[in-house]
Parts: C-alpha cells; sequence; structure tokens
C-alpha cells in the first residue's frame, strides 16, 4: 500500500532530526507520494537556505524517493470539500494541509504527518 507523506516528515528525514525515528519503518518498501503542495513548501525551503552544492544533492535524492501528485479536477473538488466540512465543524483546516489531505482522501491511503 502506498503512503502520503507530509512536508514535517521530508523535513525531518533531511535534518536527520530524532522525531524523524518514529516514522522511517512506516515508509520502508511502500510507494512514497507527496502532494504538490508539499513539493513546492520543500523547493521554497530549499532555495531560502544557503546550502552547499552537496546539501543540495542530497536534498534532490531525497526527493526522488517520493511522487509528486499535482492538482486536477477531483483532487481540486476534494480539496474545497474539506476546506468546507472544516470550516462548519469549526476546524478550519490550513489550505496546505488540505492538500495534503485531499491527496490521502483521493487515493484512500494513509497519511504520514507530526
Amino acid at each position: 500500500m502506498a503512503i502520503v507523506v507530509d512536508t514535517d516528515i521530508v523535513s525531518y528525514i533531511f535534518k536527520k532530526d530524532t522525531r524523524s525515528e518514529l516514522y522511517e519503518p512506516h515508509l520502508i518498501q511502500v510507494p512514497k507520494f507527496i502532494s504538490f503542495m508539499t513539493f513546492a513548501e520543500l523547493r521554497r525551503w530549499k532555495f531560502q537556505s544557503n546550502w552547499s552544492e552537496i546539501k543540495n544533492k542530497k536534498f534532490e535524492k531525497l526527493l526522488s524517493d517520493y511522487g509528486v501528485v499535482y492538482a486536477d479536477e477531483e483532487l481540486c473538488n476534494l480539496w474545497a470539500r474539506i476546506t468546507i466540512n472544516a470550516q462548519k465543524k469549526g476546524r478550519p483546516i490550513e489550505t496546505a494541509d488540505a492538500w495534503v489531505a485531499a491527496v490521502a482522501l483521493m487515493f484512500d491511503v494513509p497519511l504520514v504527518t507530526h
């Protein structure tokens, strides 16, 4: 079964943050996907950082382990429903978080997030 991985988990793994140890067992030998939103957030992080060429290559290598799911009409409709339902329940969801959740729901797979 595939999984969707949130931005925080990818960053923990890249930074070798001890929190990544909680999640790494769930990421072994399964197809891993990130939303286009996660991909964009990770790109922003890379461009804002003043990393060496070696660190940039390591980052790109890590990203190559993940398939990127881009928005289409189905995903946009699901995102809209998620944000509306969350708001109706008095628990608004951040735009980026709703995109990540929509990808997991669209494919009916687990979402790994902190």
